[in-house]
Parts: C-alpha cells; structure tokens; sequence
C-alpha cells in the first residue's frame, strides 16, 4: 500500500511545484537483499551434498597424490582442492587455448565402462616445470614463457606418462564410495581440435592447486555429467543393497538368538557365614537373611542384574515375578555382595 500523505507534506509538494524548486525525496536507507540469480535456462543438474562427497573425494586424491609426486620429484609439493564447480563444457573449453594439453580417461565401474571420457588438464608451466625436474633439472620456469608454446614429441613422450600417472591415482580417491577405475586414454595436444563432450553438456570442474618450491600452477579435472548421474545411482544402488543385507544378516542373527539357552539366576539375598557354623547345619535348619519375605528377588543374567521380580507361585510351582528390567548398563553393574 501506498504511503498516505499529510496535509503539512502535500501543501510542501505544491508550493515547490509553483516555485520550480527541485523535489527531493528522502532516499531509502533499507539496504536492498541481495539473491542469487537462478539461470532457468541452465538448471543445477547436482545438489550441493553431491558436490561436497566430490570435494571430499578429491581432497583424498590430492593427499594421495601429493605424498606420491613428492617421491616423484624429489622436491617438497603442496597440492590442495581449490573448488568444485558445475558448468557447460564449452566454458571449460573455452578457457583452453592452442598448445594446451588434455589427457582422456574412460571411468569404468563393475562391468560397465563408459564412452564419454573424463578430462585431466595440467597447467603449461606446472607440466614444463615437473619435465625439468624428471630430467635432472631444478623445475625453473622461464617468466616469458609464451602462451602458445608447443610441446615438442619428447615432452609429449613424458606428459603421456605424467599423465597416465595422474589418471591411475584417481579411481583410489572413490574406495569409501565405489570400486571405481580411471583407464587411461590418450594425450590430445591441441584440444581446440577436438570435442569429446557436446558443448552444451553439464559437467563439474574439480580445480585443484600444485605449489612447488619455484613453480605452481593449476590442476582441472573434467568430469561428464551424465558419467556422474550414473556414477552416483550406482553409489546409491550398492548402499541399498549393503543396507538390505546388512538387516538381512541382523534378523538371521536375532534368529538364531532366539533358541539360545542361558542360565537365569534367581537371587534371594546374599549373606555370611563362618565355616564353623556352614559346617554343623542340617536339615531343618533356619538362616537369617534379615530380609522380609516380600523383598525384591534379583534375576541375574551373565553374572549381571537384569531384572528384579517377587517370589510366588504359578500352577502350584514356585515362580518370580518380573518387577522391574535394569535396560541400562549402569542398573546391570549394581555389586552383587551384601544383599
């Protein structure tokens, strides 16, 4: 609703209108929400859970691969999960210039390998830097590199089995989820010329950061949406399965419990005596417990109070009433003695 205004304000309104003077209005202090915008057009294909699980995964890898290069490289190297992030191919694409190189990995699972490749990319200095090093130098970088350097067929020969070393250390990263494995493919050395994935198709880029002592660099992990969509319902297909056995086994085991046999003790009382007088009893004989005949009755099972019943008796037999069940184990560690 409108704002109604006094008398005192539009009387204000009317004689600046008649004056010419400037109308100002006071401004409003209220600072505007700020909300994320939602692209309708580009819809979210995976939740933020799912997202998470892959940070978690390759923040495994990355500690996996971080001990590994640094044996590697005989150098000290950091390597840590800088984003996780849902996008269109053709924007990771687009970041990749000629002289790049992409190494493709097939994700197999169980019996089903997949057609569409995942992609590993490697930042240019970073891999110049790690051939340096495997070849006796000390990993330095010229600061003038040109961006469109092309790798010659000996670097090629060595990328290939830095990349193949890359790719094979990541299916260990998803053991907590999946047996999964990452087949190495092949070195593409102008990716500008290929297309693995349609351009317009979904998939998450797992950014991840490699420090070493003179050179760092980026790390990406390209990974097909429609890859992920069936990695993750088989995930949630074996938990399914894990769970139906998992209480499967449980009823089994409640089962065969059920025809155990165990001693139930029924406990009056406990009292002393000295040996002298255990040694002149007789038939007929009377022991104080002290205790009145209506006193609780202690049901032990294992050595351990469990219940705690009267005496009386069923069907002319004598027989324990269950009064009270200890369910906690600090009512079951009660001292047996002096009662």
């Amino acid at each position: 609703m409108s704002e109604v205004l006094s008398q005192s304000q539009i009387d204000a309104l009317l004689s600046a209108a008649r004056s010419g003077e400037k109308i100002e209005t006071e401004e409003d202090t209220s600072k505007d929400k700020k909300y994320r915008k939602y692209d309708f057009r580009s819809p979210r294909k995976f939740t933020k859970d799912r997202l998470k699980m892959l940070d978690s995964i390759f923040e495994n890898y990355s500690r996996n691969l971080n001990s590994r290069i640094n044996g590697l490289m005989h150098t000290s190297c950091e390597i840590n999960v800088e984003s996780a992030e849902e996008q269109r191919y053709y924007e990771f694409s687009n970041a990749l210039i000629e002289g790049d190189v992409l190494a493709l990995a097939y994700i197999k699972y169980g019996e089903v390998l997949e057609d569409t490749p995942a992609l590993l990319h490697i930042s240019k200095p970073l891999l110049l830097s790690m051939i340096d090093r495997m070849m006796g130098g000390e990993g330095e970088v010229d600061d003038e590199l040109d961006p469109e350097y092309t790798f010659t067929d000996l670097e090629l020969k060595i990328l290939e089995g830095l990349s193949e070393y890359f790719v094979e250390n990541l299916g260990e990263s998803w053991q907590n989820y999946i047996q999964l494995e990452f087949q190495y493919g092949r070195v593409e050395p102008n990716p500008t010329m290929i297309q693995p994935l349609g351009l317009d198709e979904i998939v998450v880029i797992m950014d991840l950061t490699a420090k070493f002592p003179n050179c760092d660099g980026h790390i990406s992990v390209c990974l097909p949406g429609m890859v992920l969509t069936n990695v993750f319902s088989e995930i949630s297909r074996l938990n399914t399965a894990h769970k139906s056995q998992d209480e499967a086994a449980g009823k089994e085991i409640f089962e065969s419990l059920k025809t155990t046999e165990i001693d139930l003790i029924a406990e009056i009382c406990r009292t002393k005596l000295q040996l002298s007088d255990i040694y002149h009893l007789n038939v007929g004989d009377v022991i104080d417990l002290k205790r009145p005949k209506s006193s609780a009755v202690h049901i032990n099972i294992g050595g351990r109070r469990w219940f705690d019943g009267v005496m009386g008796i069923h069907n002319k037999n004598m027989a324990v009433k269950i009064g009270r069940t200890y369910y906690g184990p600090e009512g079951r560690n009660v001292e047996q003695d002096g009662r």
